[in-house]
């Protein structure tokens, strides 16, 4: 991801490491990126942890819905994350496509699709709902 874009995202920190999210583009509408699932991102029967996907659609929406409100002075944190397990996946390359539904003045609802992207099929699918935030007190 273009760091100039957004500056708030935190990419260095062991958690989002973990998770294996790389965003790669930041748009006030859209979000993209990927995920290489794995060894690192297993249940003990050896399939991806649905927390990862949980955590993958939290950070690339709020990441999104931040970046569309950020000449305002404010940046955008969750308060609903729902996400849909569909199938299960023992570690792919995933791509990763967050779209926003709905942008108002306090809240923001983004949509976020990961995808296998070997076989085309989706893994997980969540909605997050966010609520936009003054970047000082003051605001």
């Amino acid at each position: 991801m273009n760091s100039a874009q957004n500056a708030s995202v935190r990419e260095d920190s062991a958690f989002m490491k973990a998770s294996g999210l790389v965003i790669e583009t930041l748009e006030k509408t859209r979000a993209t990126g990927y995920a290489d699932l794995g060894e690192d991102q297993l249940m003990p029967k050896g399939v991806v942890h649905g927390g990862v996907y949980a955590t993958i659609v939290e950070t690339i929406g709020s990441a999104g819905a931040s970046h569309a409100v950020s000449e305002l002075g404010q940046y955008s944190v969750g308060v609903n994350n729902s996400t849909d397990f569909l199938r299960p996946s023992t570690g792919t390359h995933a791509t990763v496509v967050a779209e926003a539904l709905y942008q108002g003045r306090t809240q923001q609802l983004w949509q976020v699709v990961i995808t296998d992207s070997a076989t085309g099929k989706d893994l997980a699918r969540g909605q997050l709902r966010v609520q936009n935030v003054p970047e000082s007190p003051e605001q």
